[in-house]
């Protein structure tokens, strides 16, 4: 029986090499069997009439290449999430478990919490409700003005009475009814306050009545929430290279001794994996790419491909790909390159770091860093302390301290902005305009970390000024000199839409994969931590000419 998930590549594919291990989903260049792949499904995708308006406001869909069962290649396609309101449909790989289905859990649940939701939302907006809020501000408002009021009555006769005793001849009658009126006045205020807090107290009562009310369905909601989920996490039963099963909840637990994220199960790897598995297929490769606009506060470039995502996917991925070959991660093996020591006094070093390398331990036992290395070169061997970082894949003049006293320092500097660095990056694109300053505030994406999105309500300030400094073949080298310090600033600005919109070149993350990110620290200056003295170090490799080679 023909399988119409399973599509035969339309191009020559005979000449292509099989790569002799599975994708590392995380970190990886795609391979050309799997770029082929999603040109086809692109464009078949974006010919259909039911799909093409949905995909093109953006949807990410993965591809993978797999033998059959006479050892002949082929490729699955998936999509996250939904499609045209549906999971499943001709083309693409079924979901490992349909949300959808009318008669399905999810379906009934998703019933039940939305009568908690009608009415949680009318009890929030019963009339009842507004009239007691609106009596409790009335009598609020009302409490003040008439305290106000009492207060002023009561200053004004207290300086009657000092007026009085300063003019002299006061009768013992006259101080005595003086000294009447003031515990009058005071008392009249203490039942003033009484009155109206009594009266408020009571309005109170009756909102926090009907407060707890609300507040216990949305316990209720909460609590059937998490047990639906769980319920369905335990239906969302993922397969592996061994032949081993495990539910999706019992996955995480075992990984993270928590409940997985909400969409887990639904991003394109699991389906593909798990379809293939399924029918008996062989996974050679695997890739993901994005097709339409990217949303707003994330990078997504179009017909670009992206790594998996690591909060919904890593934990899921690491059971289903045990009894494939996989790819080593590129993250935890040893870069190449020298550390070239630039300068080095009795309170700081200098050196220029080369790209893969870390510039201090990671979580990967066994990976080398720049900062241990430095360690391990100076003679006498001597403390070494971290001052800041480069991302691992960002090469360039990297600044270590020999004494906490310069450390602390050196940080205040960072932290005041008095550190000024230059960047020299590839981008893939040419700005719009030569030079200028991008500011356009971060934060972590929660959900797929280390990634950064651009968030004006909850972002932090990043701002990064840029001058082009060459232009050849639709691509520029740029120097960027940031302004702030943000994870992953320059990287975003270059790619984001609302920045320069030209991925720095062999950006993995935010743009497409190459051999290195083409990202160099140039330079950087700061103040000496001892001498006071204003310095500036300068990498000695000339990047620029290195990649216009490459």
């Amino acid at each position: 029986m023909t399988d119409n998930k399973l599509h035969r590549f339309h191009s020559d594919v005979s000449g292509i090499r099989v790569p002799a291990n599975f994708t590392f989903p995380f970190h990886y260049v795609p391979h050309e069997l799997c770029k082929i792949a999603a040109s086809e499904v692109m464009d078949y995708a974006l010919a259909q009439e039911l799909w093409h308006d949905e995909l093109l406001t953006g949807k990410m869909l993965g591809v993978l290449v797999v033998k059959d069962h006479d050892d002949a290649l082929g490729y699955l396609s998936a999509y996250s999430g939904n499609l045209a309101h549906s999971g499943n449909n001709h083309y693409f790989v079924p979901h490992v478990y349909n949300l959808l289905e009318p008669e399905g859990i999810f379906r009934k649940g998703e019933a039940q919490i939305t009568k908690l939701n009608h009415k949680i939302e009318q009890l929030e907006k019963s009339p009842e409700r507004q009239q007691l809020k609106s009596l409790l501000d009335q009598a609020v408002s009302e409490q003040e003005i008439a305290e106000h009021d009492m207060r002023k009555a009561m200053e004004i006769a207290k300086t009657r009475r000092d007026k009085r005793r300063s003019e002299g001849d006061l009768s013992s009658q006259e101080e005595a009814e003086m000294v009447k009126e003031s515990q009058f006045m005071k008392a009249e205020l203490r039942r003033l306050k009484k009155s109206h807090s009594t009266k408020i107290e009571q309005l109170t009562n009756s909102l926090n009545e009907l407060k707890a009310k609300i507040n216990a369905l949305k316990a209720k909601r909460k609590d059937m929430s998490e047990k639906l989920q769980l319920q369905l996490f335990k239906l969302f039963v993922v397969s592996n290279a061994r032949g081993e099963r495990s539910n999706v909840a019992s996955i995480f637990y075992k990984s993270l001794r928590r409940l997985p994220p909400g969409g887990t199960g639904d991003c394109c790897a699991p389906k593909l994996l798990q379809y293939a598995y399924c029918n008996g297929y062989k996974p050679v490769c695997m890739a993901e790419f994005w097709v339409g606009r990217s949303p707003i506060g994330e990078v997504r470039h179009h017909g670009h491909f992206y790594p998996a995502c690591h909060s919904k996917c890593q934990p899921l991925l690491q059971f289903m790909l045990q009894g494939l070959d996989v790819e080593d991660n590129p993250l935890s093996t040893t870069a190449g390159g020298k550390i070239e020591i630039i300068h080095e006094d009795n309170w700081i070093i200098v050196i220029d770091k080369p790209a893969g390398m870390l510039t201090v331990p990671g979580k990967e036992p066994g990976t080398a860093s720049a900062l241990e290395l430095v360690k391990q070169t100076t003679m006498p061997p001597r403390n070494v302390l971290e001052v800041h970082r480069l991302d691992q894949a960002t090469s360039g003049v990297v600044v270590f301290a020999k004494t906490k006293e310069a450390q602390s320092n050196l940080r205040l500097q960072f932290e005041q902005r008095t550190v000024s660095k230059t960047y020299i990056a590839l981008l893939d694109g040419i700005p719009a305009k030569r030079e200028g300053v991008i500011s356009l505030p971060l934060r972590p994406d929660f959900d797929d970390r280390p990634r950064q999105v651009v968030d004006f309500v909850n972002g932090k300030q990043a701002i990064t000024r840029y001058e082009t400094m060459e232009q050849h073949h639709k691509r520029a080298l740029v120097k960027f000199t940031p302004l702030t310090g943000r994870t992953h600033q320059l990287r975003v600005h270059a790619s984001h839409r609302q920045g320069l919109n030209c991925p720095i070149v062999g950006d993995m993350l935010y743009g497409t994969a190459a051999t290195r990110l083409h990202l160099h620290a140039q330079s950087i200056t700061f103040t000496h931590p001892v001498t006071g003295e204003k310095l500036t170090f300068t990498s000695s490799h000339n990047v620029a000419q290195e990649w216009q080679k490459g």
